[in-house]
């Protein structure tokens, strides 16, 4: 029965799997002026998404260090408090840290792609 069950599954989702292939010939996409897409290419957009993922992380990261930073201040010398504090101020600024290198990384890549894009047309 096991092994019915498994040939089953196989075969139900290969045919998930090939069910678009097979009706993506019928399919006529538009122009992307008539559909409001972007014209913009993949990696412009994949660019855009990780900025913006970026941005919410360091983001949080400083909201983190804030919260953080009533802890420290809330403690009122209790030594397990204090150390949590301490150890989420450590962690928010590893967040920002790491959030500004990802930009940093980000901006760099996307540079190196427009400047290979640029040549090439010229």
């Amino acid at each position: 029965m096991n092994k019915k069950l498994k040939s089953v599954l196989t075969f139900v989702f290969l045919l998930t799997l090939m069910l678009p292939v097979a009706v993506g010939a019928q399919f006529d996409p538009p122009s992307p002026g008539i559909t409001g897409t972007s014209d913009a290419p993949v990696s412009a957009i994949i660019v855009v998404i990780m900025q913006w993922l970026l941005y919410i992380v360091g983001f949080l990261g400083v909201i983190g260090f804030a919260i953080s930073g009533v802890l420290y201040l809330t403690a009122a010398g209790d030594d397990d408090r204090i150390n949590k504090a301490k150890s989420a101020m450590l962690y928010s600024i590893i967040g920002v840290v790491v959030a500004i290198a990802g930009l940093i990384m980000v901006n760099f890549v996307s540079n190196i792609l427009d400047a290979n894009v640029s040549n090439q047309n010229i």
